[in-house]
């Protein structure tokens, strides 16, 4: 997909959730090839899951992006997300708390799925001791062709937000960007329908 036609789609998508609410470009997978046309589509934060893309991505594009990491934080890849990023959307475990140095956002399992990354509700002042710079909350409802299905996650993280003070809500994908906007997110992380046809 040529870079003025992703140009269109994110604007188009930036014009769909309003103002105050960051686009990130979720890159897991994005060719190095595809982060070129993204940098000349004028897409500004990019968000990727595996520290290992990060790093090489990050040597080739490092300037072109503000750099966010989204997938599973592993507490030994903390060290160099910490460099690499600005902010961590996934922050879920004691361990890789204590060693993450930058903003993060913790990652909370709402819907309770055992295969799902995140701590409970219960969990999250422990969380909140551990890293002293959590600005919000993360959470990924179960997959579903209804974005109307993910509505009672996303109100759900974001009244949990409001109980700790908290004002970052990463929520809502490809699937469910529009319904996490209507909701109060202030991150929504697409792929997909951002430059696949």
């Amino acid at each position: 997909m040529s870079p003025a036609e992703i140009r269109e789609r994110y604007e188009r998508i930036r014009e769909e959730v309003g103002r105050g609410v960051t686009v990130v470009a979720a890159t897991k997978y994005a060719s190095v090839e595809e982060m070129a046309s993204l940098a000349e589509a004028g897409v500004e934060v990019v968000g990727e899951n595996r520290a290992q893309d990060l790093q090489a991505k990050h040597r080739v594009y490092g300037d072109a992006f503000r750099w966010h990491f989204i997938g599973h934080l592993q507490s030994r890849k903390a060290p160099l997300v910490s460099e690499l990023c600005e902010l961590c959307h996934s922050l879920a475990t004691e361990s890789a708390a204590r060693k993450l140095t930058i903003p993060a956002l913790v990652e909370v399992n709402l819907s309770g799925e055992p295969t799902k990354s995140g701590v409970t509700p219960e969990e999250l002042p422990v969380m909140l001791e551990l890293h002293s710079d959590v600005r919000g909350l993360m959470t990924m409802p179960p997959a579903t062709g209804d974005p109307e299905a993910s509505r009672p996650y996303f109100r759900g993280l974001r009244k949990l937000a409001e109980q700790h003070g908290l004002r970052e809500l990463s929520m809502g994908t490809s699937q469910d960007y529009r319904v996490g906007a209507e909701e109060g997110a202030t991150f929504v992380r697409v792929g997909a329908v951002l430059w696949q046809r």
